[in-house]
């Protein structure tokens, strides 16, 4: 399964829920879109000296997914299918979302936009 940011987020701050989820899962991934998000939250945060080695260490039990050219091309082609549509989401959840297709996962989430772009299973607590 895929975490999202505020999965991320909720799973730092030991939401006992998503723990359960995280518990059952088969493997973790986080996109690299996903680790630049949180990282930017934890520039401006009080948590920061405590949080970054955290998440360096969660990271490497987990696999990170980088944007490739075949990413690309899922990217294009779910953004072009929302805009038809006229339901837009936030640009770094297409990413996420053509990850979650490129790699059949689903996406850990408390967004529900994500439920706008086909095929995505979203999970939520």
């Amino acid at each position: 399964m895929i975490l999202d940011t505020n999965a991320l987020s909720a799973f730092f701050d030991g939401d006992k829920e998503l723990l359960e989820i995280i518990a059952s899962a088969q493997s973790l991934h986080l996109p690299v879109i996903v680790l630049g998000e949180y990282r930017f939250g934890l520039k401006g945060s009080k948590l920061r000296k405590e949080r970054e080695p955290i998440l360096l260490a969660f990271a490497k039990t987990c696999t990170v997914l980088p944007v490739l050219e075949s990413t690309t091309q899922t990217y294009a082609q779910i953004r072009h299918q929302l805009k038809k549509a006229g339901t837009p989401i936030p640009e770094n959840d297409i990413w996420i979302s053509a990850l979650a297709l490129e790699y059949s996962q689903p996406v850990v989430t408390r967004d529900t936009h994500f439920e706008k772009v086909a095929l995505i299973e979203r999970i939520t607590w």
